[in-house]
């Protein structure tokens, strides 16, 4: 599956559209990691827990992204991009969208 963020793929021409798509997830540190972060943000810098779990998330995302994409019969997602929200005090959600298409290779 071909993902990108631009409009267009360079080398390929877009022969149908099939519809927006997304993939979403909601994670939730648990206890230990949030005293983990808690006693690291009193010291400054970065936060390894949580930066570990929102790059596991925005995989995830993609993940269920390409599989909603893939079960609607399209070979190529375009203008993939980003959202993330935080849920109350300790869960972070995060979503990929973008447009599924069929594209074929130019000639």
């Amino acid at each position: 599956m071909i993902v990108v963020t631009t409009e267009n793929i360079p080398g390929y021409k877009v022969t149908e559209v099939k519809g927006e798509v997304f993939g979403l997830i909601v994670r939730s540190r648990g206890l230990g990691g949030n005293i983990m972060a808690s006693l690291r943000s009193l010291i400054g810098g970065e936060i390894h827990e949580y930066t570990h779990m929102l790059e596991d998330a925005r995989q995830q995302a993609i993940d269920r992204l390409i599989a909603n994409a893939t079960a609607t019969g399209a070979n190529a997602i375009v203008m993939m991009r980003f959202d993330s929200s935080e849920i109350g005090q300790n869960m972070s959600e995060v979503l990929a969208f973008g447009t599924a298409v069929v594209v074929e290779k130019e000639e």
